[in-house]
C-alpha cells in the first residue's frame, strides 16, 4: 500500500517553470519527476517546438505522468509564467555576478515549507532554463534567489529532469518534516502580505524612471545599478505595503523633477 499523501499546501503552492526547453522528452521526464514527489503545476515558456505537450517523445518520457503533462500550460513569456507567484527561484549551475542570494536546494525547500500558511504564505515558482544555454541573466535578476545544486566540481552537469527531481525531492522531505514538527510559537510583530513578482517588477520600473529623472541613473549608460538594486531588495522579502511605499517615493521624485 502506498503511504498517505502529506496534508500540506506545499504541493499546491509550488510551480515548476521550464524556459525554452529544446527536447520534448525532457518535458515529459520533468512531468514524471515532479509527479513522483506529489507536484503537478507545470508551465512551459516558449518551448522550442510545436505541440510540445502532445509530442510522442514527451508522452513516452512522462511514463505514467501524462495527467501532469496534459495539465501543463504553455505561455509566451516569463511574466505570464509567474502570474500569481510572490516568490521565484532560478535554478542554475552557473553563478552570476549580479545574482540574487544563492541558496542550496535544501535551504530553499525549508523556506518554502515554512511559509505555506498565513500572511507570509508563499506561492513559489522554480525556474529552469534551456538545456544548453540555461537561464538568461534578465530572468535570474528578477528572482528572489538563485539555487545552485551542490555537485562534483569537475563534472557538475545535471540534465533537466534530474535537476527538477532534486528540487522536488527536497521540497517533499521538507514538507514531511514540517508536518511532523511541533507548532512554532506565534511570530512577534506585524507581517504584511508578501508582494507578488508583478508588483515588484513594476516597482523596479518606477524606481528606474525616478532615478533617471534626477540624473542619478544614466539611461544611456546604466552600468549595473539596477541589477545591484534588485539584488539588494531580493534579500529583504518585500511586502506589498513596502512596495507601495517605494513606488510612492518614486512618484514624488518624478513630480518634483518635472517642476
Amino acid at each position: 500500500m502506498n503511504p498517505p499523501e502529506i496534508n500540506t499546501s506545499v504541493f499546491h503552492r509550488l510551480r515548476f517553470v521550464l524556459v525554452e526547453t529544446s527536447r520534448a522528452g525532457n518535458i515529459g521526464a520533468v512531468a514524471r519527476a515532479i509527479k513522483t514527489m506529489g507536484f503537478a503545476d507545470l508551465v512551459l515558456v516558449n518551448p522550442r517546438f510545436a505541440d510540445a505537450l502532445s509530442d510522442p517523445e514527451a508522452i513516452a518520457f512522462a511514463s505514467g505522468a501524462q495527467d501532469v503533462l496534459g495539465g501543463a500550460r504553455i505561455v509566451t513569456d516569463i511574466r505570464q509564467a509567474l502570474e500569481g507567484c510572490n516568490f521565484a527561484a532560478a535554478v542554475s549551475a552557473r553563478l552570476r555576478e549580479f545574482s540574487p542570494p544563492v541558496w542550496t536546494p535544501r535551504a530553499f525547500a525549508s523556506h518554502v515549507a515554512a511559509h505555506v500558511e498565513g500572511e507570509t504564505a508563499l506561492t513559489t515558482a522554480l525556474i529552469f532554463g534551456n538545456e544548453r544555454f540555461g537561464l538568461p541573466n534578465q530572468i535570474v535578476e528578477q528572482c528572489n534567489v538563485l539555487i545552485n545544486i551542490p555537485a562534483n566540481p569537475a563534472y557538475s552537469s545535471l540534465n533537466l529532469a534530474q535537476a527538477a527531481q532534486v528540487l522536488a525531492y527536497e521540497c517533499r522531505v521538507a514538507a514531511e518534516a514540517d508536518a511532523d514538527a511541533p507548532a512554532a510559537p506565534p511570530a512577534i510583530g506585524f507581517h504584511g502580505d508578501a508582494a507578488n513578482l508583478a508588483q515588484i517588477d513594476g516597482m523596479y520600473a518606477h524606481l528606474e524612471q525616478a532615478l533617471v529623472a534626477i540624473d542619478f541613473l544614466d539611461a544611456d549608460n546604466p552600468k549595473k545599478l539596477m541589477p545591484r538594486i534588485k539584488r539588494l531588495f531580493a534579500r529583504t522579502g518585500l511586502e506589498t505595503e513596502e512596495v507601495n511605499i517605494l513606488r510612492g517615493i518614486a512618484s514624488h521624485i518624478l513630480k518634483l523633477a518635472r517642476r
